[in-house]
């Protein structure tokens, strides 16, 4: 099994070299592919040692499977160029995600998208992933007429420098600004760029992916989008009205029987969902559910997940393992 990773040397790069090996990813040869500047330099995977490549080194091995986590122009320059060697490209950029030709991947919830003739696979936005983990029994059970989302945002979904602005901040040293704001002791409602509509790039992701995903486009959705001082995984507030009526313990039930969601529920002993113990977990947390007084046939819940875990490098080795299960890569 060849496996090639570009991206290797990035902050989601090192998590995905950490989650192969966890997960005894079948590898024999492994091509941790970088820019020029990182050509060289030693990586450690699999008890091995392993030199850095250019991607048009990577390329040229003709690997069955390239995991991309180096940004969208990289993608865009490179994937269609694997694919057209016959290598499956899971990309973790926003690149090909909203292609029509291109499947839009969350394991737990659309696997059946996965074909041989689709050579290129979008790993989602990170909030997305962990959202559609919990909202997928809801759809199938009762189906979701409209959805409202808050989301809080660690910095590590920006990358290493702005984890190293928060770090900068809190010792009291002059940070590199990433953020437009100090983001210490602050949040700020804008991830991504505004866009003429007024939301920003990161809250459209939140909108049009779900409805890809969930294979629905009449769900009514909308979102903000909010930065704060974490590291440890993303949290979302989410509103979902749903088209049929329900109880409280169906939706407990629903959300215990379903793989890869983890349901932390009692208040009243202060357990619910949050980034410091998601973080470095591959589950999707969900808990504070609640009927909404406000509206019918609606609910409120908080959800949870390592957005560098579940929300990329995870879910990337969860969509190669699913194209060796359904044999369409052959080891």
């Amino acid at each position: 099994m060849k496996l090639a990773l570009v991206g290797a040397t990035g902050l989601v790069g090192q998590v995905m070299i950490k989650v192969l090996q966890e997960q005894n990813f079948p590898v024999t040869d492994f091509y941790p592919a970088a820019s020029e500047r990182s050509v060289g330099k030693l990586i450690s995977f699999g008890g091995k040692t392993w030199k850095v490549c250019s991607i048009q080194d990577a390329l040229d091995a003709k690997p069955q499977i390239a995991i991309f986590s180096a940004g969208a122009s990289v993608s865009k320059a490179w994937a269609e160029k694997f694919a057209a060697a016959g290598t499956f490209v899971i990309d973790n950029s926003s690149a090909w995600r909203m292609d029509d030709n291109v499947p839009l991947v969350v394991p737990d919830v659309n696997p059946h998208t996965l074909t041989a003739d689709k050579k290129i696979i979008a790993n989602p936005n990170c909030s997305t992933i962990q959202m559609v983990v919990a909202l997928n029994p809801l759809h199938k059970s009762y189906g979701i007429k409209r959805l409202v989302i808050s989301t809080y945002q660690s910095v590590t979904g920006t990358g290493v420098e702005a984890v190293k602005q928060l770090d900068n901040e809190r010792a009291g040293r002059q940070p590199k600004m990433v953020y437009p704001w100090p983001i210490d002791l602050n949040c700020f409602p804008h991830g991504g760029d505004f866009l003429e509509n007024g939301y920003t790039a990161e809250e459209m992701k939140l909108v049009n992916e779900t409805r890809k995903i969930l294979e629905d486009n009449q769900i009514n959705i909308t979102a903000t989008v909010v930065r704060i001082p974490v590291k440890g995984g993303h949290s979302e507030a989410i509103n979902v009205e749903l088209k049929k009526p329900f109880e409280l313990n169906e939706i407990n039930n629903l959300f215990l029987n379903t793989p890869g969601l983890v349901l932390q529920d009692n208040v009243s002993e202060n357990i619910y969902p949050m980034p410091r113990f998601a973080e470095g977990k591959d589950e999707v947390f969900v808990g504070r559910i609640r009927r909404d007084l406000s509206r019918e046939n609606s609910l409120d819940m908080w959800v949870v997940a390592d957005n560098l875990r579940k929300g990329a490098a995870t879910n990337a080795v969860q969509i190669a393992k699913i194209l060796l299960e359904k044999k369409l890569v052959n080891p």
